[in-house]
């Protein structure tokens, strides 16, 4: 028996790696290998980073992948994205220039990792060091005409700055913006801080803790200046038809002036323009207005106003009762009847147009172009021959029209206009 296997053992390795080849054969089969590229990208996961390393330059965040697998794995793989991994193991490493390859780690099987890219990664690792520095401030703009400024104060006076090393050493100061845009009231602010270098560039890849520090910088009026509100005075009345929509005034505000601080106080805190003409208006008003100043008071800059005034139609509607429906399209070898033979609609529109409707104004029709005979629930087209004037609504919105044959003894209806 045993002289028998050996004399045969041939025959069952190939009776072997047939019945393999067909199993895995039947598996492909029911379950077919996939290339393809991982629908969003991998991010990258640094671990081991010591406490006292930095990057000097940021490195990529994601990477692309492509895997072969099969469909069953597929799914798994889309189902949950984070089955797969780009790590940077930087653990055993010390400052300087390095270049690793992201390690690709896929919690499903089978799976062949096709490509990575970028599959190298070059960075430089830094000492992480910290400067504290004090805080500049740069003013810019002035504030309103007739206000001063008080000393500013910010909290905290210095930040600390960290990052790596080569980073941090460009860093020269530390500086607040502020800008002061003729305002009137105090400036109260948390302010962002820039990390500049010597030519008063921004630095990147540092850290500035706090980020933001708060600024206040007291804003009081001068004596002898006071902002007072403008108010439009008016003359006359718009057109019949027409209303007054709104008026505007820019500025709403000015500053006055007095060499004598008491008159410029006991003034109320409002001042007239000179009156809007309004008389007979039937389109908007845009002009410029002087104020109406007391003895002793001046404006500070533009002496006068500019003022804007809407005037629209006043919006109505009417109702235009018996209109006549007009037939168009009808086939030659057709008689029609309609019922009923008129409609009432109702318009709207500005008030002074609608005032001078007429009938020739407004057109009913029914268009019958293509029908046969037989009876027929159509909507008449209503068109009104005048802008600005809208149909709202016919009633009623559907009429009966009954088409027969034509009798050649029958004289042909004509439609009323």
């Amino acid at each position: 028996m045993f002289r028998w296997v050996v004399n045969n053992y041939r025959t069952f390795l190939w009776a072997f790696a047939l019945a393999v080849a067909v199993w895995i054969s039947s598996v492909t089969s029911a379950d077919p290998n996939q290339l393809r590229a991982l629908e969003a990208p991998v991010p990258i996961e640094i671990i081991g980073q010591p406490a006292n390393l930095v990057f000097s330059e940021s490195i990529p965040k994601e990477v692309e992948v492509s895997l072969r697998a099969p469909a069953s794995v597929w799914k798994i793989i889309e189902a949950d994205p984070q089955v797969v991994r780009a790590i940077l193991d930087i653990s055993s490493l010390s400052s300087g220039e390095h270049s690793l390859d992201l390690q690709i780690q896929v919690d499903a099987r089978p799976v062949q990792i096709v490509s990575v890219t970028p599959k190298t990664i070059s960075f430089i690792l830094e000492p992480l060091i910290t400067k504290p520095m004090d805080l500049d401030v740069r003013i810019s703009g002035e504030v309103a005409i007739g206000y001063q400024v008080g000393e500013i104060s910010l909290e905290p006076v210095s930040v600390i700055v960290s990052g790596a090393q080569s980073r941090v050493q460009e860093v020269t100061r530390a500086r607040v913006s502020v800008d002061l845009n003729r305002i009137r009231e105090n400036y109260d602010q948390f302010i962002k801080v820039e990390a500049l270098d010597e030519r008063g560039q921004p630095v990147s890849g540092v850290t500035v803790s706090p980020e933001s520090v708060h600024v206040v910088l007291p804003v009081t009026q001068q004596g002898g200046y006071r902002d007072v509100a403008v108010k439009v005075t008016t003359l006359g009345r718009v057109a019949s038809g027409y209303r007054l929509t709104d008026i505007s005034v820019s500025p709403p505000v000015v500053t006055i002036y007095s060499e004598d601080p008491a008159l410029v106080n006991s003034l109320p805190g409002v001042l007239e323009t000179q009156p809007l003409d309004l008389q007979n208006a039937q389109d908007d008003i845009t002009t410029r207005l002087k104020l109406s100043l007391p003895a002793g008071i001046s404006v500070i800059g533009e002496q006068t106003v500019l003022v804007q005034a809407g005037v629209s139609p006043i919006e109505s509607s009417v109702t235009l009762s018996g209109q006549r429906i007009e037939i168009i399209g009808l086939d030659s070898d057709l008689n029609v009847q309609i019922s009923p033979t008129s409609v009432d609609i109702i318009l709207s529109g500005p008030l002074p147009i609608l005032d001078t409707l007429t009938r020739q104004s407004v057109r009913v029709t029914v268009d019958l172009t293509g029908l046969g005979e037989g009876t027929y629930q159509l909507a008449p087209v209503v068109e009104v021959l005048v802008s600005n004037i809208a149909a709202e609504s016919i009633l009623p919105n559907t009429i009966e029209i009954s088409l027969t044959p034509l009798d050649a003894s029958t004289p042909t209806p004509t439609p009323k206009p």
